[in-house]
């Protein structure tokens, strides 16, 4: 096994990276992970970043939008100093045998790979992030914790460890790609290449990943919502939430009035009704345990609210959404 590249330092050369796109994969998954790497040769002047494309068979990988990716045949890759692994749903089908032992190929020959959206799994499940902190979307923190104990999992937005790589979605992958752009060619290209996107907020990665993504949150409201998704199984009074953020309960009803047209009750009651639409869709959790998880003391309770929400019963909800996946 040779040793890892590292590819986190000041270069004046162009970094080689394949990018292995997966049956439905998010669009905006891959353009995060590609277009940052355009963008940067075409703002320096000078390649930068050589990339191409590689499929997991060599047939076009079909995007969830529809769009159609050519590449080389996965197990075809013998040179790469970078590997990002882009997947989206149906990951049970792409957790192949012959894609894992490619991916262990690729990392003992020093690769650094990167695990994008779905991607996280993929490298966890071919034993590449055993002893490695990662991340992954925070819909599959929990069930990605307990399905891989050797990966310490973390809540951050993106995280790289060593020659590891992953990202719990598509706008922490363009802060990602930012931070590489950062520490291999500079600040100042990072900034011009954030600026062209017109994303002005500074990549951090030990930012923990949110369920909302209002646009309309002051630091207040955003940091209040923070302490509600931690919550959504035990509502903290409102008194609490204000004492935790550093202020009253009056200045914090009248940001959230101001900045998200709502109160902070209301908005508490609208994220924790978004995330039993959630597990009632998603998962196949008794009904009664969704309550639980999402702060309700009984079933009736539930019932009622769910549907005062989301116009009909959890129920024939979820009795719908389980014909339709038939």
């Amino acid at each position: 096994m040779k040793p890892a590249k590292n590819i986190f330092r000041p270069s004046t050369r162009a970094l080689h990276a394949a990018v292995l796109v997966l049956d439905e994969c998010n669009t905006l998954s891959f353009a995060a992970a590609v277009d940052p790497m355009r963008a940067a040769n075409r703002m320096a002047g000078r390649r930068l970043f050589d990339w191409h494309y590689v499929t997991a068979t060599g047939a076009p990988a079909t995007l969830t939008s529809g769009i159609s990716v050519d590449g080389a045949p996965l197990r075809q890759l013998q040179d790469c100093e970078l590997l990002m692994v882009i997947a989206g749903f149906g990951l049970k089908s792409h957790s192949t045998p012959a894609l894992h032992a490619s991916l262990r190929r690729i990392a003992a020959m020093g690769a650094t790979l990167a695990g994008i959206d779905g991607g996280p799994w993929l490298l966890a499940a071919s034993g590449v992030l055993d002893k490695h902190s990662a991340t992954t979307h925070w819909e599959d923190l929990e069930k990605f914790s307990t399905q891989f104990p050797s990966v310490n999992t973390l809540k951050d937005r993106f995280h790289i460890d060593r020659a590891r790589m992953t990202s719990g979605g598509a706008m922490p992958t363009i802060d990602m790609m930012l931070h590489l752009i950062r520490v291999r060619y500079g600040a100042a290209l990072a900034a011009r290449v954030a600026g062209a996107f017109i994303h002005d907020t500074p990549p951090d990665p030990a930012r923990a990943q949110t369920r909302s993504g209002n646009p309309g949150h002051s630091r207040l409201t955003a940091r209040v919502s923070a302490l509600m998704e931690q919550t959504l199984d035990a509502p903290l009074p409102i008194p609490d939430l204000a004492r935790q953020a550093g202020t009253s309960p009056r200045a914090l009803q009248a940001q959230f009035r101001a900045r998200l047209n709502t109160t902070p009750k209301a908005h508490y009651l609208s994220l924790r009704l978004t995330e039993a639409l959630r597990l009632v869709t998603d998962t196949d959790w008794p009904l009664l345990d969704v309550a639980l998880a999402t702060g309700f003391a009984s079933a009736a309770s539930f019932a009622r609210a769910f549907h005062a929400a989301h116009g009909r019963s959890a129920r024939s909800l979820r009795h719908s959404a389980s014909g339709q996946d038939q």
